[in-house]
């Protein structure tokens, strides 16, 4: 079994042989909830890709001191979930499923059919909801990298959004039931490719955000034969992808061991 994994902003600048002392809501969370003991392997990773592996050598009173044995860099590729607002709490369940998946950055969308409404002081707790789910999706896959979730954005800025992503390089596919370009159809010369995956709400994509978006870049793309759920179509075109790129099987060489030189991935652009 891997070893859990524990959010330390010392893991950034950890070496092999360091003693990392854990505490606050992370130390009680392992000590008190989890009740890991001395001798117990796990990872402390500082949330933008570090991780530093290690054995626990104090634990008590909320608090744990691990002992570094080695320091590697996750160099998760870039992929970024657009997901339109959805109700029944269908956008969390997508959120939390494709951060299982490899997602790197989240855009929650205004779209014109999101019933869900994030206006004022609502949308600023409804971010905070999902910046915790994506925390606890990354421990429970663990994960080095900690998604950003951006503000939310209407579809204008997710146009201007989208413009830029592609001037710098990146593929924005947005998932439409009517696209005639099958997803699993597209040849990746760069497996590392940043990709924005577009998903609509319950209702789906309108052919006007449709037009607009694709006139900023994004390429309409299906799927598969069958329509899914708000809740599922991001995480399955993430782990699609992962498995036609070959992001899932290169995991062991993208993570550089004990690079102190290596640079963790970047963010949302």
């Amino acid at each position: 079994m891997s070893a859990p994994v524990f959010l330390s902003a010392a893991a950034a600048d950890a070496r092999p042989g360091d003693v990392v002392t854990v505490a606050g809501d992370e130390g009680r969370h392992a000590v008190t909830v989890q009740r890991r003991t001395v001798g117990e392997a796990v990872h402390l990773v500082d949330g933008r890709g570090v991780r530093a592996g290690g054995t626990i050598v104090e634990a008590g009173d909320g608090t744990m001191r691990v002992r570094v044995d080695e320091v590697s860099v996750d160099r998760d590729p870039e992929v970024v979930l657009v997901q339109a607002l959805a109700k029944g709490g269908r956008d969390e369940q997508a959120v939390e499923a494709a951060i299982e998946l490899g997602a790197t950055g989240i855009v929650p969308w205004q779209a014109a059919r999101s019933i869900v409404q994030w206006r004022g002081p609502k949308a600023d707790k409804a971010r905070d909801k999902w910046a915790a789910l994506v925390v606890a999706a990354t421990k429970q896959s663990r994960r080095a990298v900690v998604a950003e979730v951006a503000p939310v954005v209407t579809t204008a800025q997710l146009a201007q959004e989208i413009s830029a992503a592609v001037d710098a390089g990146a593929a924005v596919l947005v998932l439409h039931e009517s696209a005639d370009t099958p997803l699993t159809s597209l040849e990746w010369a760069d497996s590392r490719q940043t990709v924005w995956v577009v998903v609509g709400p319950e209702g789906g994509v309108s052919e006007d955000e449709v037009a607009v978006l694709t006139d900023a870049g994004a390429t309409p793309v299906v799927l598969g034969p069958h329509v899914l759920r708000a809740s599922s179509a991001g995480p399955a075109a993430i782990a699609a992808l992962a498995a036609q790129r070959g992001t899932w099987a290169a995991t062991a060489s993208a993570r550089a061991t004990g690079d102190a030189d290596a640079q963790p991935p970047g963010g949302l652009r």
